[in-house]
Parts: structure tokens; C-alpha cells; sequence
């Protein structure tokens, strides 16, 4: 008999490829991914990885029952997400991922509104820059500024996320050649507000980088230099002012995603609303 926990741990471990980043997704440590994968070897009687110093390759059996496993776990999924798109239950716990600027700057100021409507949901809210995958249960909602491409998925353009360039009030007595820029750090280079900023820094310094929007954010407020922010979150910030700009800025649009058999829930349907709403008033598509 195959225990199913073996063969998920597989299947992480064929996706992720390698046995720190199954953990990693698993949540657990990389020895109980390596017992679960030899456990499964042992059930099926068939060597599924190479064990190596510093890689797990799979064997010729482990690609075909990872292909395999991989449509078991598909189906699991779907399952999993039917059963909470039908169970009558008083209390539900909505997740919900999007990113950093509007997680903190549109959506948690609506919570305490929605929760005098919906005191019965719990909506569990991540900001994060890369994209959440919803196929894999890392949410059960999504906004994204990329249009998802997957064909099961339900869509709606809810919102356009503008930008411009911020420095504090007395950064912009400066002359422009004396203008010193902050972006974000080599992992988000090739977004297109930051593309727009390198233009605009041509060949003036870059004297601070950093991850995070909020980090930025604070260092433009001290006066270290100008950087590329999102109108909705700096236009309305007092030790903020916009500067003027040769090139236009760019515009990124916003995308509510679920799966279709999730937004019958009661539950996922009214936090849509929450979210489509939020976006809207923060980041209207017209202006």
C-alpha cells in the first residue's frame, strides 16, 4: 500500500529539486522528506532518486511516477477545494495573497469594516511580492499584477496600479544632477517601475537598494534620494512629494484570481468583494 504523505513528499521533492527546498515548502526538515521518499522507494520496491552530495536527481522510475503522482495531487487538490466550497461551516479562514503595497495599504484598512459585516471570517492575508500558487493550496485568493495565463482559473482586472518619483520636500530644491536614487535590490530589476527608474538614474548614483517597498519608502523620507513608489501609497505622505519626470511612468495592472469552484463559498465570495472593492478605491482603472 502507497501512504500518501510519501508520495507528496515526493512529488515536492521532484517539483522543487532538492530535498531543502521540499522541506522548505513542506515546512518541515529535509531528513523527514529523504525518510518519506525512502519509505515510498520501499513500498513500491523501485529506486526513485539518485542520492548525491549535493542533489537528488531523479531516476528513470522516479520521473514516471513523479508524473504520475503529480496528476493524483491535482486531483487532490481539487477535492480539497470542493469540499470547502460546499462544508456548512459558522467559522472560515479565507488566505489571501497579494502584494506588499496593497496588502498593507488598500486592503488592511477595509478589515475592521468587513469584519462588523463578517464577524465569522478570518481572512489570513500575506503580502508577498512573488506569486502565490494557487494550484499548489498557498491561497485560496490572489491579487496579482501579472495576468494569470491558466485556463482554469477565474480572473478580474480590478484595479491599475500607478507610479512616480518621491524624494522629501527639501530633496527637490536640488538641481536634477545632483539627484541620488534608491531602488530595489538585483531580484526585481527586470520589474517595469524599476526598469523606468534606471532610465531615469542614466548615469547618476544609486546610493541605496533594498527588498522591500517599505524600506524604501523610509529612506526617501530621510532624504538619502528619490526612488519609484506607487501613487496611491506615497501621494497622500507628508514627508513625500512627487517629482516631476521626462519619461512617463508606468502603470501595472491588478488581478483578482481564484478557482471557480472556490468562489461558490459564501465565504471566498464575499472576501472577493472586500478585495475588488479595496483595489478599486485605492487604485482605480479610470481615473
Amino acid at each position: 500500500m502507497i501512504d500518501w504523505q510519501d508520495l507528496k513528499h515526493f512529488v515536492v521533492l521532484a517539483r522543487s529539486g532538492s530535498l531543502s527546498a521540499a522541506a522548505r515548502e513542506l515546512g518541515c526538515d529535509h531528513a523527514t522528506v529523504g525518510r518519506r521518499v525512502a519509505a515510498l522507494e520501499k513500498s513500491l520496491a523501485l529506486p526513485l532518486i539518485t542520492r548525491l552530495p549535493r542533489s537528488t536527481p531523479l531516476t528513470q522510475h522516479g520521473r514516471v511516477i513523479a508524473g504520475l503522482a503529480a496528476e493524483v495531487e491535482q486531483q487532490t487538490q481539487a477535492i480539497e477545494r470542493y469540499v470547502r466550497a460546499t462544508a456548512e461551516t459558522r467559522q472560515a479562514t479565507v488566505r489571501v495573497s497579494a502584494p506588499p503595497s496593497v496588502a498593507a495599504r488598500a486592503i488592511a484598512p477595509r478589515m475592521a469594516e468587513f469584519q462588523q459585516v463578517y464577524p465569522h471570517i478570518t481572512l489570513a492575508l500575506s503580502g508577498e511580492a512573488h506569486l502565490a500558487e494557487l494550484d499548489r493550496g498557498a491561497a485560496d485568493i490572489a491579487v496579482r499584477m501579472v495576468r494569470p495565463q491558466q485556463p482554469d482559473l477565474l480572473t478580474q482586472r480590478i484595479g491599475i496600479m500607478r507610479y512616480a518619483l518621491y524624494a522629501a520636500p527639501d530633496y527637490a530644491s536640488l538641481p536634477e544632477a545632483a539627484h541620488r536614487f534608491l531602488t530595489y535590490d538585483a531580484r526585481y530589476r527586470q520589474q517595469p517601475h524599476q526598469q523606468w527608474l534606471q532610465q531615469l538614474v542614466n548615469d547618476r548614483p544609486v546610493v541605496f537598494q533594498a527588498s522591500d517597498l517599505f524600506s524604501l519608502i523610509e529612506a526617501a523620507r530621510s532624504g538619502l534620494g528619490a526612488t519609484a513608489l506607487p501613487t496611491f501609497v506615497a501621494d497622500d505622505d507628508p514627508l513625500l512629494i512627487k517629482l516631476p519626470t521626462a519619461i512617463p511612468a508606468p502603470t501595472r495592472e491588478l488581478w483578482l484570481v481564484t478557482y471557480p469552484d472556490l468562489a461558490r463559498a459564501p465565504a471566498i465570495r464575499a472576501v472577493m468583494t472586500l478585495l475588488s472593492d479595496s483595489v478599486a478605491q485605492s487604485c482605480p482603472i479610470s481615473r
